[in-house]
C-alpha cells in the first residue's frame, strides 16, 4: 500500500489544527531572524528546566519566574494579538515590548527576591506598578492562546476579591485592597505562582519535552506500525488500529486534538477504506485519543496538578488510573468490534500490515524510555526525575539503530517544538492562578461546598452528578487542566464531605474535564475528527458521546468502589471489583451497538443496558442481576443462530 494513498496530507492536519486548537495558531515567521529568536528562548528554556531537574530547583518563586518570563516571552513573539488584523509574518512592536516586558517584570522576582521577603510579602510602588503590568500580562496571553473564556473567569475572579461587600448572602465578604490583591497574586506563591504553574514549571514541561524527543525518535512510527500488525487483521481492524494507537501516542501528544490529527491523519482513512461511516470513523479516533490522557504511564497534564493538589504520589495515581483507563477502552474496543461484526466488516489486507516481529526488531528498542520513566514512578521517586531519566535514556536507546537514531538538528528541533508546545498549558496554569489565589484569600471555596452538600441535601448521587454537569460544562470553554483545577477547588471539597475517597473524588473530576472535549455543542476532539473524516460535525460529535458512554460511567464504579483503583483495596478486592465490572462494561457496549453475538430485538438490548448497569453497582445481588441478564441474551441469541442454521440448511 502506497502511505500517501492513505495519510491525510500535512496541510489538511494544520488546517485542522489551526481550527479547533487556538493553541496551534502560532505566527510562521518570513525572517529568519525572528524563528532564531524564539528557538533560542525554547533551547534556552528546556536546557534550564533540564539542568534543574537533574541538579537541584531553584526557590520555588524564582523557577515559576524564570518558567513565565520566558515563555510569556515567546508567546508574545508567536500568537498574533489578533487573526485578522496582526501581521502573521513577524511580531509587531507591541508584541516585543510585550515580550520584554513579560522578562523584565518575572525577572524582577528573581533578582529582588530577598528585598521583598525582608518586607514579609508587603507590596511597594515597584511591586505594584510590575504586578499590575505581570496580571496584564498573563491574561493577554490567555486570551491569545486559549480564547477570552478563563482571562474572562479570572478578571471575575478578582472583581470578586476586590467587592465582596456588594454581593448578597453567603458569597458575600470584606472588600480586599488593591495592594492586597498584588501581594496575592504576584509577590507571594498563592496566586500567579501558585501550584499549578509550579507543575507547569517542575513536570509538564519535561514531559512535554520528552514527548517532543520521543517523537524525534520515529515513535509515531512504531506505535502505528505496532497498532496495525496487532490489530489490523480483526474484523474492522482499522478502528482497532485507532484505540490502540491513540491510547499510546497519548504519551508523546498529550492534547487531545493534537492526538486526534496525529493518530487520524493515518487511522480514519483506513477505517473508511473498510467500510465504516465517515461519522463513525471519526467517532472512533476522537474518542479513542481523549481517553489518552487517563492512560497510564505518562496520563494528561492535569493529572500532574492532581498529583500536586493531593499530595499523593503520581506514581500512587498513575497505579490508580489503569483499571479505570483499561475499562474506557475495553467499552469503545467492545462497540468497535460489534460495529463491525454487524456490518460485516473484514480487517485490512494481510500485505498491508507489517510483522510485528519486524516492527519491534527495527524501533521495539524504543519502548526502553516508558519502562525507563514507570520504574522510576513506581520506586515514588519525582515525575521531574523520571522525566529527565526518560529523557536521557531516549537520547541513549535511541542512538542503537540508524532508523532512531537523532543527529544534532533533530535534538535541537526537539527542544524547539517542546518548548513552544508547553506555552499554552504554561500560560493557563498563570491565569487559573488568578482563581487559586482567590478562592485561598476568600472564603467561596467553603461557601461553595456547603451549597453544593445543602443543594443535594447530602445525598452522594445527586452530588456526583451535579459535579459531572459543572465539569463537563466547564471543560467546554476551558482546556482540560484550568478545568481540572476549578472543579478540584470547588467541588472535590464537596464529594470529600461525604466520604468519598480523596483520590477517587479527584479522578472523578479529572476524568469529566478531560471528556468534556467529546460533549456537544463544544466537542472539539470530534469536530477536529470530523474534519479529517469529511462528516457533519454534531453527527460526529453524538457518535463520539455514543462511543464514550462508557467513560462517563466509569468515574461513578470506581466512587462506589474505589477497590477498582487498585491502590484502595487488597488483591482480592480488586479482583471482586474487576470481574464484574469487565463484563457490565462489554454488556454496555453490545447494548449501544445492538450486537450481541448476532443482531439484538429491541428486548435484548433493553435487557443489556439493564444487566450493565446492574454489575456497576457494587452489590452481589445487582451483580448476579447483570450476569443471569448476560446468560439469558446469550440463550436467546444462541437459540435464533440455531433456528437461523437449520433454516439456511433446509433451504
Amino acid at each position: 500500500m502506497n502511505e500517501q494513498e492513505i495519510v491525510i496530507s500535512k496541510e489538511k492536519q494544520q488546517e485542522i489544527l489551526k481550527k479547533y486548537s487556538s493553541e496551534s495558531n502560532y505566527r510562521e515567521f518570513d525572517s529568519k531572524f525572528w524563528f532564531y529568536v524564539v528557538a533560542v528562548a525554547a533551547i534556552g528554556l528546556s536546557l534550564f528546566h533540564l539542568y534543574t531537574s537533574g541538579f537541584g530547583l531553584l526557590l520555588a518563586i524564582k523557577q515559576r519566574s524564570i518558567h513565565l518570563g520566558a515563555v510569556l516571552f515567546m508567546v508574545f513573539l508567536l500568537y498574533p494579538a489578533s487573526k485578522k488584523r496582526s501581521p502573521m509574518g513577524k511580531p509587531s512592536v507591541i508584541d516585543v515590548v510585550l515580550a520584554l516586558l513579560g522578562v523584565v517584570t518575572c525577572g524582577y522576582l528573581v533578582f529582588f527576591f530577598e528585598d521583598i521577603a525582608m518586607r514579609a510579602g508587603m507590596a511597594n510602588y515597584t511591586d505594584i506598578i510590575l504586578g499590575t503590568i505581570l496580571m496584564l500580562l498573563v491574561l493577554e496571553a490567555g486570551r491569545r492562546t486559549m480564547g477570552m473564556i478563563l482571562p474572562g473567569l479570572a478578571i471575575l475572579s478578582v472583581l470578586y476579591a476586590m467587592y465582596g461587600e456588594w454581593i448578597p448572602g453567603v458569597f458575600g465578604h470584606m472588600n480586599f485592597t488593591y495592594p492586597r490583591i498584588i501581594e496575592q497574586m504576584y509577590i507571594s506563591t498563592e496566586g500567579i505562582f501558585s501550584i499549578a504553574l509550579g507543575v507547569s514549571a517542575q513536570y509538564i514541561f519535561l514531559f512535554v519535552l520528552f514527548g517532543s524527543f520521543m517523537s524525534a525518535s520515529g515513535m509515531g512510527r512504531l506505535i502505528n506500525d505496532g497498532s496495525l500488525a496487532m490489530a489490523g487483521k480483526s474484523p474492522g481492524g482499522p478502528a482497532k488500529v485507532a484505540i490502540l494507537g491513540s491510547s499510546i501516542m497519548a504519551t508523546i501528544n498529550g492534547a487531545a486534538v493534537a492526538n486526534v490529527v496525529t493518530t487520524g491523519a493515518f487511522t480514519i482513512p483506513l477505517m473508511k477504506k473498510v467500510g465504516y461511516r465517515p461519522r463513525f470513523a471519526g467517532a472512533v479516533e476522537a474518542t479513542s485519543s481523549c481517553g489518552g490522557q487517563i492512560m497510564p504511564p505518562v496520563m494528561g497534564a492535569a493529572a500532574f496538578v492532581l498529583a500536586e493538589l493531593t499530595g499523593i504520589p503520581y506514581g500512587t495515581v498513575m497505579i490508580a488510573a489503569i483499571v479505570p483507563a483499561l475499562l474506557y477502552y475495553l467499552a469503545v474496543w467492545t462497540m468497535v468490534d460489534r460495529e463491525a461484526r454487524r456490518l460485516e466488516l473484514q480487517g485490512m489486507d494481510v500485505s498491508d500490515i507489517p510483522r510485528l516481529k519486524d516492527v519491534l526488531k527495527v524501533r521495539g528498542h524504543m519502548l526502553v524510555p516508558l519502562v525507563v520513566i514507570v520504574a522510576i514512578l513506581i520506586k515514588g521517586f519525582s515525575p521531574m526525575y523520571a522525566a529527565f531519566y526518560g529523557i536521557l535514556s531516549t537520547l541513549l536507546v535511541a542512538s542503537l539503530r540508524k532508523e532512531t537514531r537523532m543527529s544534532l538538528p533533530q535534538i535541537v528541533k526537539a527542544m524547539i517544538d517542546g518548548g513552544r508546545t508547553a506555552l499554552a498549558v504554561a500560560v493557563a496554569c498563570a491565569v487559573v492562578g488568578f482563581v487559586i489565589g482567590v478562592v485561598s484569600l476568600t472564603s467561596v471555596g467553603v461557601v461553595f461546598t456547603d451549597s453544593i452538600i445543602g443543594f443535594t441535601d447530602g445525598m452522594l448521587i445527586p452530588t456526583l452528578f451535579l459535579t459531572m454537569v459543572a465539569c463537563i460544562i466547564l471543560g467546554m470553554g476551558l482546556p482540560t487542566t484550568p478545568a481540572y483545577i476549578m472543579a478540584a477547588t470547588i467541588a472535590v471539597p464537596a464529594l470529600i464531605a461525604l466520604g468519598v475517597d480523596d483520590l477517587a473524588a479527584n479522578l472523578f473530576v479529572f476524568y469529566y474535564a478531560i471528556l468534556s472535549t467529546l460533549t456537544p455543542p463544544v466537542a472539539i476532539a470530534a469536530y477536529a475528527a470530523a474534519g479529517l473524516a469529511g462528516s457533519p460535525v454534531f453527527s460526529t460529535g453524538w457518535a463520539a458521546l455514543r462511543l464514550a458512554l462508557g467513560g462517563f460511567i466509569i468515574p461513578y464504579m470506581f466512587v462506589l468502589e474505589p477497590a477498582l483503583l487498585i491502590v484502595r483495596g487488597s488483591a482480592v478486592e480488586t479482583l471482586l471489583a474487576v470481574v464484574p465490572a469487565v463484563l457490565g462494561v462489554i454488556l454496555l457496549g453490545c447494548a449501544v451497538i445492538g450486537y450481541f453475538r448476532v443482531n439484538c430485538t429491541a428486548f435484548e438490548r433493553v435487557v443489556l443496558f439493564i444487566g450493565a448497569f446492574a454489575l456497576i453497582i457494587p452489590e452481589l445481588a445487582t451483580d448476579l442481576t447483570g450476569l443471569a441478564a448476560a446468560v439469558l441474551i446469550y440463550l436467546l441469541q444462541s437459540r435464533r443462530m440455531t433456528g437461523q442454521k437449520s433454516l439456511s440448511q433446509s433451504v
